[in-house]
């Protein structure tokens, strides 16, 4: 049900809302605080927004300043390795080289196999040495069919001759656990 606002205020009581004579006065000192105090708080904002703004611009050009100064030389100074040529080729050789290294630490060392691992692990390092001539002929030569070929096979190498090592430490193994058998029988 509604109701009309004016029939609600008929029966309230009318006061007389004299104000006092020094309410003028008191109403502009408050108005005069609240806005020397609000001046005060937008100066400190713009002072904090004008560092803020100057420590964007340098973040930006930090950030976007260029960090190779070489970058502005020839290519042909910058290294040609074999995952460099193309994407193809870079599959090819991190495939060879997370499995080579994948099988070196999957070798236990022990005294009885020490000798057999330093002989294979000496013909891998000849052939990682071997790789890394292969590739600086690769940077003054220039690509080609060969030396690319040559730095592949040199890490089919690598892989084959640490698989033959883990064969031939499975084989060592067993033949000192069938002797230490027959020992203890």
């Amino acid at each position: 049900m509604p109701k009309d606002i004016r029939k609600m205020f008929e029966n309230y009581p009318q006061e007389s809302g004299k104000l006092s004579s020094n309410h003028t006065n008191k109403f502009e000192n408050k108005l005069m605080k609240e806005l020397h105090t609000k001046q005060l708080k937008l100066k400190s904002y713009k002072w904090l927004s004008i560092v803020a703004s100057i420590a964007l611009l340098i973040s930006l050009m930090i950030h976007f300043y260029p960090k190779d100064v070489d970058s502005t030389t020839p290519k042909s100074n910058q290294k040609i390795s074999l995952g460099s040529i193309s994407p193809e080729l870079n599959t090819i050789e991190t495939y060879y080289t997370n499995s080579i290294n994948i099988e070196l630490s999957q070798l236990k060392m022990t005294d009885e196999n020490q000798e057999i691992l330093d002989s294979y692990l000496n013909k891998v390092g000849e052939l990682t040495t071997e790789y890394k001539t292969l590739t600086q002929e690769l940077n003054t030569k220039g690509i080609n069919d060969a030396t690319i070929d040559a730095l592949i096979r040199n890490l089919q190498l690598r892989l084959q001759l640490i698989q033959r090592l883990k064969k031939q430490l499975i084989q060592f193994k067993n033949l000192n656990t069938k002797q230490n058998e027959k020992q203890i029988i």
